[in-house]
């Protein structure tokens, strides 16, 4: 039985790789700027994330529910059923002559985005680990 800071914990490790995954792909499209025919890759899962969050919160959907004074009341929204990341060309930019779709401009936006993502984790990561040791510390002024 490992010890875990929060029920999050894993969420943020998990969004954690993803983003570093989104970044190597992301930078892969700005290598290949040059190479003929080479169409931008990306990874969505976001959706992904939230059926974890659904998991782990034992929640049941993504919205906030409305309150039901009756069984035949409109139902919400059916649970996602993504289990996995999906990897996707990112298309509709207009490709060059030699058939290369990438955009410099968008792709740096998006590595730009996920950059500021990856760190927004960190943070929240480090927010955790200064909980879990201020509790520590302060158990070991008891004794």
């Amino acid at each position: 039985m490992s010890i875990s800071v929060s029920r999050a914990a894993d969420i943020v490790n998990q969004a954690l790789d993803y983003r570093a995954t989104r970044q190597d792909l992301i930078a892969s499209n700005i290598a290949n700027a040059d190479t003929p025919f080479y169409k931008p890759r990306d990874i969505s899962f976001e959706t992904t994330l939230q059926a974890k969050k659904n998991e782990i919160f034992h929640t049941k959907t993504n919205e906030l529910e409305m309150a039901k004074t009756n069984e035949r009341h409109i139902t919400s929204s059916k649970e996602l059923s993504t289990t996995k990341a999906t990897l996707f060309y990112r298309d509709g930019h207009m490709a060059r002559n030699d058939g290369n779709s990438v955009d410099i401009d968008v792709e740096t936006t998006e590595m730009s985005k996920n950059s500021t993502m990856y760190n927004a984790l960190i943070q929240a990561k480090k927010r955790d680990s200064t909980i879990f040791r201020s509790v520590i510390e302060a158990s070991q002024k008891i004794n």
